[in-house]
C-alpha cells in the first residue's frame, strides 16, 4: 500500500510539474472569491488551470470521474451562515468542492473534507451534500473562473466558468433570520448599551415587515435607555404595523411633545428638522 501511495504521488507531482515542499509561484494560479448575501459570506479558493490549447470536456477532465474543480490542492468553498444549496440545506463551514462532469448533466459535491488534495483521496462517505446541475454555454474563458451572478438580496448564483462552459450553483440565504440572529448578538455588547443600537434593529425589523413584536421590545430597549423623538416615533411606526392604534397615538404624542419642548432651545439648523418632525406627527 506505501509503494501504490508513493507512485500516485509521484504520478501526480510529474504531471502538474509543481512543487510541494516549497512556495513557488505556480503554473495554475491560487485566487479567491468571495460574496456577501446580507450578512452571509460566501468565499471560494482555488487554483486557475488554463486551457493552453487542450480539449477540456471529456478529455483533460473526464466525464464520469470525481474531479476537483480547479487545479493542485483541493478547492473550497466556505460559509459563514447555514445556507440553502440548490435547494437543500447545508450548514456553516468549509467544504471541499468536487463536481461529477457528463456530457449533460453534472453532479456537484460538497464534501465535509476540504483539506485533501485534489479529489484523489475523495470519499462518497464523507459528502455533506450533492445536486444535480445543468452546465450552460459561456464566452470562452482561458483561465478556470468562479464567479457570482444573479444577485438578489437573499440569493446568488456561483458559476464555474472555463473554456466556453458554465456550471451554474443556486446558493440562498434566510438572510432575516441571520439578521435576528446576529441582532441578538451584536446587542449583547457595546450597541445594547446605547439607545442607538436597539433603535437600528427595531428600524430594521420594521422595514423588512418581519418580526414586529421583537422590533417593539427593541423600541422599548432603546426608549428605556433614553427617551427620544426618534424611538417615539419608530415605536408608533412599529405599533401602526400590528393595529394597536391607540398605543401608536400615545407615541405619536410624546414624539410631538418631545419635538415641541426641543424647539424652544434648538440652533436654527436643528429648528428645521424639527418643523419637519412635527409635520408627520401632528
Amino acid at each position: 500500500m506505501r509503494k501504490l501511495w508513493i507512485s500516485i504521488f509521484a504520478i501526480a507531482v510529474s504531471a502538474q510539474a509543481q512543487t510541494f515542499l516549497l512556495d513557488l509561484p505556480l503554473k495554475s494560479q491560487e485566487a479567491e472569491v468571495s460574496q456577501r448575501i446580507g450578512l452571509t459570506t460566501i468565499s471560494i479558493r482555488y487554483h486557475r488551470p488554463l486551457v493552453n490549447g487542450r480539449k477540456i470536456w471529456g478529455d483533460l477532465v473526464p466525464y464520469g470521474k470525481v474531479w476537483r474543480t480547479g487545479a493542485n490542492l483541493n478547492t473550497t468553498i466556505a460559509f459563514t451562515d447555514p445556507v440553502t444549496v440548490e435547494g437543500k440545506t447545508l450548514a456553516a463551514g468549509t467544504y471541499g468542492l468536487h463536481m461529477i462532469p457528463t456530457a449533460g448533466d453534472w453532479t456537484v459535491i460538497l464534501s465535509k473534507n476540504s483539506t485533501s488534495w485534489g479529489s484523489f483521496s475523495y470519499n462518497q462517505a464523507e459528502d455533506a451534500l450533492r445536486a444535480t446541475v445543468t452546465p450552460q454555454a459561456s464566452d470562452m474563458h482561458e483561465a478556470l473562473t468562479y464567479e457570482f451572478d444573479d444577485l438578489h438580496p437573499d440569493s446568488a448564483t456561483i458559476e464555474l466558468k472555463w473554456e466556453k462552459l458554465a456550471i451554474p450553483i443556486h446558493v440562498s440565504v434566510d438572510v432575516h433570520a441571520v439578521a435576528e440572529a446576529s441582532i441578538q448578538r451584536q446587542l449583547r455588547s457595546l450597541p445594547g448599551y446605547s439607545w442607538m443600537g436597539p433603535e437600528e434593529a427595531a428600524e430594521y425589523l420594521l422595514g423588512e415587515n418581519v418580526a414586529l413584536d421583537d422590533a417593539l421590545a427593541y423600541a422599548n430597549k432603546s426608549i428605556g435607555i433614553e427617551d427620544r423623538i426618534e424611538n417615539e416615533m419608530t415605536k408608533e411606526k412599529i405599533l401602526r404595523a400590528l393595529h394597536r392604534d391607540a398605543e401608536a397615538n400615545a407615541a405619536r404624542a410624546r414624539a410631538r411633545d418631545f419635538a415641541t419642548n426641543e424647539m424652544k432651545v434648538a440652533s436654527d439648523a436643528r429648528r428645521k428638522e424639527l418643523q419637519d418632525i412635527l409635520k408627520q406627527v401632528q
